[in-house]
């Protein structure tokens, strides 16, 4: 495209870079004329990007144009009595979280990073800790607009065909422009947590069956090195948003301030190997160990326990310029046994993976790809340079699979696509209503020529 910038572009897992004309848009009106630049005979499509945190090639678009949509970042009004919000896609949740913590409202689902997009955590129907109560971000959203393929803005209400391939279909619909979203009220922006150790993945999952009910938010980091009696003994956390009267007298005189703290970024160039199975074992060991058997309402900061790592910038830098695969599936209640022999496989195969977690989703909703279904859903990170892992990971699928589950495509960089059928049962609804929308393909991604979306 002329007058664009040619970059290379990967998702946060530095894995597969392709190179793409980098537009970023400023007004709606510039949006409009770009996708209709998009649209031209010989264009190869556009995709919207958010901060770049899907992990594969989700917002990716190899030969053609990727639109940056962080210019477009306002706030255009606060209901403050009704907890409701209209705002551009391309604000980030810090930023939310920064005006309207202050206000007694928090955002009502975040994953482990506040840097992402509205229209990003729409495009991807986002999850976080509190799936169980409060299911997925789609949720949430009472209305948004839409740039579709034929340069017209649409407002798209929930309940349609339009809202539900657009919650969770990857940006491949339209580009998001705003969306007004519900919030969570809170009376403090920190948080009263409960963490306990569990021996085994048995316990582990007893524990999250019995007790989940009474958190809002619960997630376990998992120890996928351990083998034998020790298999998935992991550091259950859960919590809640701390009530005023539970905190110390030393922060009650600002109960809502937000001041996430941010530690050096991770070093441009780290060796190959750095986290290899000897430096996790130890680290995971440690871990385990230095945590409580038992401790009951702990006061954390939000920060520390939605987004951890958020206070190390680019700290995906630290897997080497391999980069890492991301992988989360879900595999639904009854399922369990297959749950089982997927750890005990990842176990025995000693994927060096040191960022691990197990939770419990409730109710799906309605996004034709949304990824969220009743289950049990684990996520790892696992270094790329890992020999044969692409292999081992095309055998996992084929376990999900038979299993009646799916894998989560804003993390995915490598599924096969005659599995997506089989994990996404809106599949063909979704490409029909493509194929009616985008009828020229104007919306393309390495993700959907990848799969065939």
């Amino acid at each position: 495209m002329p007058g664009y910038d040619t970059v290379p572009v990967t998702g946060w897992g530095r894995t597969a870079p392709t190179s793409a004309y980098l537009v970023r848009p400023r007004s709606y009106e510039e949006t409009v004329a770009a996708i209709r630049e998009c649209a031209a005979p010989g264009r190869r499509g556009g995709i919207a990007r958010g901060l770049g945190r899907a992990y594969g090639d989700a917002a990716q678009n190899a030969g053609g144009a990727v639109l940056d949509m962080t210019g477009l970042n306002q706030i255009h009004a606060i209901d403050a009595a009704g907890g409701a919000v209209l705002c551009d896609a391309g604000i980030s949740l810090h930023k939310l979280m920064e005006v309207l913590l202050p206000l007694g409202w928090f955002v009502p689902v975040s994953p482990g990073t506040r840097f992402v997009t509205v229209g990003g955590a729409i495009g991807a129907d986002i999850h976080g800790k509190n799936h169980h109560v409060s299911g997925s971000f789609s949720r949430h959203v009472l209305a948004l607009e839409l740039l579709t393929a034929d340069g017209e803005i649409r407002v798209v209400e929930r309940g349609t065909e339009l809202f539900d391939a657009t919650t969770g279909g990857m940006g491949l619909t339209g580009v998001i422009l705003t969306a007004t979203v519900q919030l969570q009220r809170v009376e403090t922006s920190l948080m009263s947590v409960d963490t306990e150790r569990a021996a085994d993945l048995d316990d582990l999952m007893a524990r999250l069956t019995a007790t989940d009910h009474r958190y809002r938010y619960s997630v376990a980091w998992i120890d996928l090195l351990a083998r034998g009696a020790a298999m998935g003994r992991s550091v259950l956390t859960r919590g809640d948003h701390a009530p005023l009267e539970a905190l110390p007298a030393r922060v009650r005189h600002a109960p809502l301030a937000f001041h996430p703290g941010r530690l050096p970024s991770a070093p441009s160039f780290l060796p190959e190997g750095l986290l290899g199975r000897t430096s996790v074992g130890l680290f995971n060991e440690l871990w385990y160990r230095k945590a409580p058997k038992s401790r009951v309402g702990e006061i954390q900061k939000l920060s520390t326990f939605f987004h951890p790592l958020d206070g190390v910038p680019h700290w995906n830098r630290i897997y080497g310029r391999s980069g890492f695969v991301q992988y989360q599936f879900v595999v639904g209640y009854g399922k369990e046994e297959s749950l089982r022999r997927i750890v005990e496989r990842i176990s025995d195969r000693r994927c060096p993976s040191f960022l691990a977690v197990l939770k419990r989703f409730g109710e799906g909703d309605p996004g034709w790809l949304s990824f969220p279904m009743p289950g049990w859903t684990l996520a790892l990170d696992i270094p790329a340079s890992l020999p044969e892992l692409g292999v081992f990971l095309d055998e996992l699928d084929e376990e999900v699979a038979a299993a009646d589950g799916r894998i989560y495509l804003a993390k995915d960089s490598r599924l096969r696509p005659e599995l997506l059928s089989a994990m996404y049962p809106r599949l063909e609804d979704f490409r029909s209503l493509r194929a009616r929308l985008d009828p020229r393909g104007v919306f393309r991604s390495d993700l959907s020529r990848r799969l065939n979306l």
